[in-house]
């Protein structure tokens, strides 16, 4: 069963992960990654909020690990950086890298906090 949730959710986040990018991205006429930037912050938060709260097993797994795992994107995060390097933009690149890094966790961070004061 949780294989099936798990399938369900990434059919859900994948899709929404490119819409999202795109949607983000063609809005900034900067080469910073935007659009990956913003669905891995995004994801983070999520899966905070669903760690600070008593979630079942079942919808960790569609939540989590399928939705949240296939909306969040590590490869292209790192893909971004590198190609950021390569065409010089070293500052960008470690803004990315620093920044998605420390959004990330305050995100998550956040999420828990929230949810703990959502439960009183």
């Amino acid at each position: 069963m949780s294989f099936l949730l798990v399938t369900i959710g990434a059919a859900l986040g994948a899709p929404l992960r490119y819409l999202a990018d795109r949607a983000i991205q063609s809005r900034h006429a900067s080469v910073f990654p935007w659009g990956t930037f913003t669905v891995n912050v995004t994801g983070c938060f999520v899966i905070g909020v669903l760690a600070g709260l008593p979630t079942p097993d079942g919808v960790m797994a569609l939540a989590a690990t399928g939705f949240c795992g296939a909306l969040t994107t590590y490869s292209s995060f790192g893909y971004e950086v590198l190609r950021l390097l390569q065409d010089r933009a070293r500052a960008l690149a470690l803004l990315n890298a620093a920044g998605s890094v420390s959004a990330g966790l305050g995100a998550g961070y956040a999420g828990i906090v929230l949810a703990e004061a959502i439960l009183g």
